[in-house]
C-alpha cells in the first residue's frame, strides 16, 4: 500500500510513493517485453542501466532555433519601425533590451540539446556497494559557462539511495502530466537529501529498472532475467537517430571506469 500524501521535508516536488529501500525484498514482477531498453551491461562485478534526461532530442535544436531566429527578427523588424518611422532611437534601444530577456530560456534548451550525452548511465557496482552516476550538470543563470555545464560523475553508497515516484500536472495547453521517478541520496540517520538524480521519465519503467538494481545488488547477474530486446552500444552511430548521433559520446573519466567496472582490492 502506497504511503499517505503528506508534507516530508525529505521529499521531491510531486511525490507519491517510495519505491522499495534498495535492501527490501523486491517484490515486483519485471517484465522484460515491457523495456523498451534493456541493461547496457551486467557481469559478476556491475549492472549498468540507461538513463536520459530528455525525453526526446532535437525538440530543443530545431525547436529552439526556429524560435531564435523567429524572436531576433521580430526584434529588429519592430526597432526598426521605432527607430526609422518615429525616430525615438532610446525607446528602440530599451525594447531590444528588454525583449533580449526572452532568449534566457530558449538558449540553455538549445544548449543542452547539443551537449547532454547520448546517454547518461547509472552503474551499480554490487562488490563495492557503490552506484556511479555519469551526470551531466547545467546551471540555466549561467549560460555560457564551461565550469557549470558538462560531465562531473558523482558516486554514492547503495544502502544512502530512496527510489521516489513524481506526478506534477504542468502548464502545457490544456494541462499535462508529468511522471518521473528521482533517485535521492540520504545523509545516514537523518533525513537529509544530499543529492536528488534524475532515474526515469516513466513511473512503470522506473519501478521495472529499480527492480532490476535491487534483485543485481541482492543476488547478483543469475537473479536477473533473460532481456528480450538486445543492449544497445550508445557509442555505435549506426544504432542511433541521426539527431542524436550530434550527442558526445559516452567517455567515463579514467580513474571512475576502472573502479566502477571492477571489485575493491582485498584487504
Amino acid at each position: 500500500m502506497n504511503s499517505p500524501k503528506k508534507y516530508h521535508p525529505r521529499r521531491p516536488l510531486g511525490w507519491k510513493y517510495d519505491l522499495p529501500r534498495p535492501n527490501e525484498t523486491p517484490t515486483l514482477r519485471i517484465d522484460t517485453d515491457a523495456l523498451k531498453l534493456s541493461p547496457n551491461h551486467v557481469n559478476l562485478v556491475y549492472l549498468e542501466l540507461p538513463r536520459s534526461t530528455l525525453r526526446m532530442r532535437g525538440i530543443g535544436i530545431i525547436g529552439g532555433s526556429f524560435m531564435l531566429l523567429y524572436l531576433t527578427a521580430t526584434l529588429l523588424f519592430i526597432a526598426y519601425i521605432l527607430l526609422i518611422d518615429t525616430f525615438e532611437p532610446g525607446f528602440a534601444l530599451i525594447f531590444i533590451g528588454g525583449g533580449a530577456i526572452l532568449y534566457w530560456p530558449i538558449i540553455p534548451t538549445i544548449r543542452m540539446d547539443i551537449q547532454l550525452p547520448r546517454d547518461e548511465p547509472i552503474r551499480f557496482n554490487r562488490l563495492r556497494r557503490k552506484v556511479y552516476f555519469y551526470q551531466y550538470h547545467f546551471d540555466r543563470l549561467h549560460l555560457f559557462s564551461r565550469q557549470r555545464w558538462g560531465i562531473r560523475p558523482v558516486v554514492y553508497d547503495w544502502d544512502d539511495l530512496v527510489a521516489e515516484a513524481c506526478s506534477v500536472y504542468a502548464p502545457m495547453g490544456n494541462g499535462g502530466l508529468i511522471e518521473n521517478v528521482v533517485i535521492s541520496v540520504i545523509k545516514p540517520g537523518t533525513e537529509e537529501v544530499i543529492d536528488r538524480l534524475f532515474f526515469t521519465h516513466d513511473i512503470e519503467q522506473g519501478k521495472q529498472y529499480w527492480a532490476l538494481a535491487q534483485l543485481f545488488m541482492q543476488q547478483g547477474p543469475q537473479a536477473m532475467p533473460e532481456f528480450v530486446h538486445p543492449p544497445r552500444d550508445w557509442n555505435d552511430d549506426s544504432q542511433l537517430s541521426p539527431i542524436r548521433c550530434i550527442a558526445p559520446k559516452v567517455h567515463w573519466p579514467e580513474e571512475i571506469d576502472l573502479e566502477s567496472r571492477s571489485a575493491p582490492c582485498a584487504g
